[in-house]
């Protein structure tokens, strides 16, 4: 302890020394210590020693208890409470661009020891609800903190000589004893240029000029490492910290992770990067275009960043050539929210030819109602062959910009606008009281309306001034189906052992699945969203309109849904044997027969026919894969995951337009293209998965050469030169029949025709794939290619069933269909025998 007391004094004095000698900011304050502290080699100094700042006279001093978690930082370890408005007050000594860092976590009450010189009262800091504010403008508002380490950051533009950090109760708070908290503070001057005066602004329309820039207050949201590992605040020379980008990729096969060994080259040129910055982490990793070698290079490499408003947002994104041989090698596009940001971007262009060297881009763009920023890096035209195309991204900064006015401007705008308000505010009270008598005299009893009141949950959602699942009713005609669907927090609890790790089955973009086991003895699949999650509210609530509408045998049952403490919980049928993936490659599962994979295909083909037929609107899933396919203990293949899914269009459309969603492989290319869905979309992925169910490999292998990479692109060369037969999975391989092999390979080859309409419905496929069982169970001697146009029939439509009576759909569909299979196939048979 002493040998740390000595060093914390000496990196104390070393600190003062260079702060006096570069005349800058550098204040960074352990608020409620008595003594100065480090953190990630960042010395924090006791706020009572009061060097350059002033603290409040008011306030309350909290210390935590001398057995402190060894994990848990030391600037952590203490706050200072305030019962009153206080503020700290600091003296600039370098007026500008500044970084303000406020850290906080609501150590539990009972943990620490108290030293209370004002107050008696036992605090819960989780309790607290404040407001935080900087010359006289508001950084936080309504700000509660839960129980593990917050850190918000600003970039604030300070010309005073002192900066007032104001920390004030909020009236929100209806505590007895009302309070707000610190736990450490930073202040610290930022580079020169930071922030740019002027950056582009991207609108529906083009590019505009956005001016005083460098006058804007801005709030961190998101500060990524693209490619890379978290860089902790002990790495960067700013103490900024930057995390991986895999949460926030929309597609992670979509874009290879690279590391680069050599020399990061800083240039001191106007416009590229310094240490200040970006530090090394951030550039000597990235993430690259895989190398399919594809003749159609449609795949873009995309990130999409949640943020919490509709606002404008600074956008920086880093670049760094770390993967080229030669400075020309590398051109590409960038894309902002789907706008196209920077035509050819060349690397070499920027840093004068010079690899491995550091740059940036600036941009400001709306957020929208999507409340998302999107990213994204493709492939350049002006790149002649597909196969040298290529597209990087190391890391993206994302700054809220908030409003920089004073209080005194506010104060002024708004005695300009209270005349107006009222005066709004009287005629609009005229307006609806008279609407009300009107409505009064007029309205006549109704029970049966009364009766059909907005579906409200049965246990109220905690994380929101409603249920998730209120949002269920609008356009629900049934909202009683959802209530009988729910299932209390605690009996999942009870089901999956309270969420043990031991019950995990999987893992997916929404979250975990636990094995979980109903009092009742029913088996689930309980699907537990967890924070930062790729999938949220949006697909939660899909899940439960879509497969609570419709029930068929090849498709996974919905047996309910949680909301209850801020959770989304999904509950399904538990499928035995789990996904068809790991029952083709990657596990030790007993090798599957070629009749038992066709057999699984059949049954996911009548689920998705189902789906695109069996109600007035078809629904179409758009995540077909073989992850999304599980089987029964009898290999019944089920559809499962229809967090994705969309109603397709009415009868006067020919597509949904939509944002591109799907995975990586498997999606198809004329929606990625043009962003319309159709039924035809989940063709061309099942198509995919006819491939991967023949050759047992993955749909995309970055360990393969360049030319066998993708497994679709591959298949359909060999297909067309009547060789498919040396990619066949070799351990069912003399199972097949030529015949039944050459019809399979020509369904899948139709699933992936390029353009949509020249693909076969899913009742096509279900067909085609009928006559490949009936050749592989026939024996039946041929000439080559002589049953290619035999089956070109088109299978009888399936009646469109209501959804409400989704057993009588699959029992009508399921008869329809084996009716037309032995019809026609009698006679198939009968004229092979001819």
């Amino acid at each position: 302890m002493a040998n740390r007391s000595r060093l914390t004094i000496i990196c104390f004095f070393l600190l003062q020394f260079l702060s006096i000698s570069s005349a800058s900011d550098d204040f960074r304050i352990d608020c409620g210590s008595n003594e100065s502290t480090i953190s990630e080699n960042r010395l924090f100094m006791a706020d009572s020693d009061r060097g350059g700042f002033s603290i409040p006279t008011t306030s309350i001093l909290y210390f935590e208890d001398k057995n402190p978690p060894t994990e848990l930082p030391p600037p952590y370890r203490t706050a200072r409470i305030f019962e009153e408005p206080s503020s700290y007050q600091f003296e600039i000594k370098e007026k500008g661009t500044h970084i303000v860092r406020l850290h906080f976590f609501a150590f539990s009450s009972e943990s620490y020891k108290s030293f209370l010189p004002f107050s008696s009262v036992n605090y819960d800091l989780s309790s607290a609800v404040f407001d935080v504010s900087a010359m006289g403008s508001p950084l936080l508002k309504d700000f509660t903190v839960d129980k593990v380490e917050q850190v918000k950051e600003f970039i604030i533009n300070i010309d005073a000589e002192t900066f007032d950090l104001f920390f004030a109760p909020s009236k929100m708070n209806n505590s007895p004893h009302p309070f707000a908290f610190i736990n450490a503070i930073e202040v610290l001057s930022a580079p020169t240029n930071f922030i740019p005066d002027s950056v582009r602004y991207l609108t529906p329309r083009g590019f505009k000029q956005f001016d005083k820039m460098s006058e804007k207050r801005l709030e961190i949201v998101s500060r990524i490492n693209v490619g890379g590992p978290n860089i902790s605040a002990s790495n960067d020379t700013q103490g900024r910290k930057w995390i991986t980008d895999d949460d926030f990729l929309l597609v992670v096969e979509s874009g290879n992770p690279f590391k680069f060994n050599g020399t990061i080259n800083y240039q001191s040129r106007h416009g590229l990067s310094t240490p200040e910055i970006a530090p090394v982490g951030v550039y000597n990793t990235a993430r690259q275009m895989p190398n399919l070698n594809l003749q159609r290079q449609v795949f873009n490499i995309t990130w999409i960043f949640p943020v919490p408003l509709d606002r404008q947002h600074f956008i920086r994104l880093h670049f760094c050539d770390i993967v080229s041989k030669s400075p020309g090698d590398l051109v590409f596009n960038v894309f902002i929210n789907g706008q196209l940001a920077e035509k050819n971007l060349q690397p070499g262009n920027v840093t004068n030819q010079v690899l491995a060297s550091p740059f940036y881009k600036d941009f400001v763009a709306d957020a929208g109602a999507a409340k998302s920023i999107r990213v994204s890096v493709g492939f350049s035209d002006m790149v002649p062959n597909p196969s040298r195309s290529n597209g990087i991204l190391n890391g993206v900064e994302i700054m809220a910009i908030t409003d920089s006015s004073t209080r005194s401007k506010n104060s002024r705008k708004l005695l300009i606008l209270i005349p107006s308000i009222v005066g709004g505010c009287v005629c609009v009270a005229l307006l609806a009281l008279t609407v009300l008598v009107f409505v009064k005299r007029r309205k006549q009893p109704s029970p049966k309306k009364e009766t059909a009141s907005r579906w409200k949950p049965s246990t109220p959602f905690r994380g929101s001034s409603h249920g998730l699942a209120t949002n269920l009713t609008k356009g629900s005609s049934s909202p009683n189906r959802h209530l009988c669907l729910q299932i209390s927090f605690a009996e999942l609890k009870l089901a999956t052992n309270n969420f043990d790790e031991k019950s995990v089955v999987g893992t997916g973009g929404f979250g975990k699945v636990y094995k979980g086991v109903l009092r009742d003895g029913t088996k689930v699949a309980v699907k537990r969203s967890v924070p930062g999650s790729n999938q949220g509210l949006t697909e939660f609530q899909a899940e439960i309109i879509i497969l609570s509408k419709i029930r068929h045998r090849h498709l996974v049952s919905l047996v309910g849904y949680c909301e209850e403490e801020s959770e989304m919980i999904l509950v399904y049928e538990f499928v035995e044997k789990g996904p068809l993936k790991k029952h083709l490659y990657g596990s030790d599962f007993t090798c599957l027969s070629w009749e038992q994979r066709l057999e699984i295909c059949i049954g996911a083909a009548r689920g998705l026919h189902y789906l695109h037929t069996g109600s007035s609107q078809a629904i179409i899933h758009r995540d077909v894969k073989s992850s999304n396919i599980l089987l029964d203990e009898d290999n019944l293949a089920m559809v499962a995951d229809f967090g994705l899914s969309k109603v397709g269009p009415t009868f006067s459309q020919t597509h949904v337009s939509t944002a591109v969603k799907g995975s990586f492989g498997y999606l198809d290319p004329e929606y990625y293209k043009r962003h319309q869905l159709t039924e035809k979309s989940d063709v061309y992925s099942f198509g995919v998965v006819l491939l991967e169910v023949l050759c047992a490999r993955p749909v995309v292998d970055s360990t393969l050469s360049n030319d066998t990479h993708g497994l679709a692109e591959w298949a359909l060369k060999l297909q067309k030169k009547g060789m498919l037969e040396t990619i066949v999975d070799a351990r069912i391989k003399a199972q097949i029949n030529s015949n039944s092999l050459r019809k399979f390979g020509e369904t899948a080859a139709r699933c992936l025709a390029d353009h949509g309409v020249d693909r076969p419905t899913m009742g096509e496929v279900l067909w085609n794939l009928e006559y490949v069982m009936q050749l592989q169970r026939t024996v039946i001697r041929r000439e080559p290619h002589e049953d290619s146009n035999a089956v070109d029939i088109e299978m009888p439509n399936v009646p469109s069933v209501p959804s409400t009576n989704v057993r009588a759909a699959e029992q009508v569909s399921d008869e329809i269909t084996d009716f037309s299979t032995r019809l026609v196939f009698s006679q198939l048979v009968s004229n092979e025998g001819r």
